[in-house]
């Protein structure tokens, strides 16, 4: 029990580092996630072969080595960053590539005959895509998109790589100076709830958009 006390703030400093890179992951790829997918679909060659370039080098090689590059490997060109910035680049430029292409098929999925309606109807390119298709294709994406979030959740344990002492690089630590197995259980259960939480709260997202159907 004591010992349970002892490690309860290594492990809320270090509960705080993977939600901090989990929510500012979320906040800044989904958006570069919409602007990738746009680019997928587009008219223009060269737009469209740039995000294609780009999502298959994100989706191609793993987030480890994408973090080793981004963090050991540009320095050697001059380009020096800082271990969270380095981390939040590696795991922003990841996860909009994935999500991009979720968007990309999301918006696909939707009949051409909106798109001809919303014309008709005498709607811009962008209210027809804000207004119309967007939402549309939300709904339809939202199960991919959950099993990306709950993704993340764990893929933030790769950021030890960096250096940053996010929640299972501490528990590892701890069960090693303690000779137990009992920091790297109290992970597992703090993972599963954080996992529990979070599709509690997709699940209540995806309800709420059930009026598409």
């Amino acid at each position: 029990m004591n010992t349970t006390v002892e490690l309860m703030p290594q492990l809320l400093e270090g509960l705080i580092m993977t939600l901090k890179v989990f929510v500012l992951t979320l906040i800044l790829s989904i958006p570069l996630g919409i602007v990738v997918s746009l680019g997928r679909i587009s008219k223009v060659k060269i737009i469209k072969s740039i995000t294609g370039v780009y999502v298959l080098i994100m989706r191609g090689t793993p987030l480890l080595l994408q973090l080793v590059f981004i963090f050991f490997g540009l320095p050697l060109l001059g380009i020096n960053i800082e271990r969270f910035l380095a981390a939040l680049v590696a795991f922003v430029l990841n996860y909009a590539a994935y999500f991009g292409e979720i968007f990309r098929g999301g918006i696909l999925s939707i009949d051409k005959g909106q798109y001809e309606g919303a014309e008709v109807l005498g709607l811009s390119s962008k209210d027809t895509f804000l207004r119309i298709i967007l939402p549309q294709a939300f709904k339809r994406i939202i199960p991919p998109v959950a099993n990306e979030i709950i993704t993340l959740v764990k893929d933030t344990s790769l950021v030890y790589v960096v250096g940053l002492d996010e929640l299972l690089k501490i528990a590892k630590a701890a069960s090693n100076k303690l000779s137990s197995l009992l920091p790297l259980l109290l992970v597992g259960v703090v993972y599963l709830l954080l996992i529990a939480i979070f599709t509690k709260l997709l699940s209540k997202v995806e309800e709420k958009y059930n009026y598409y159907e």
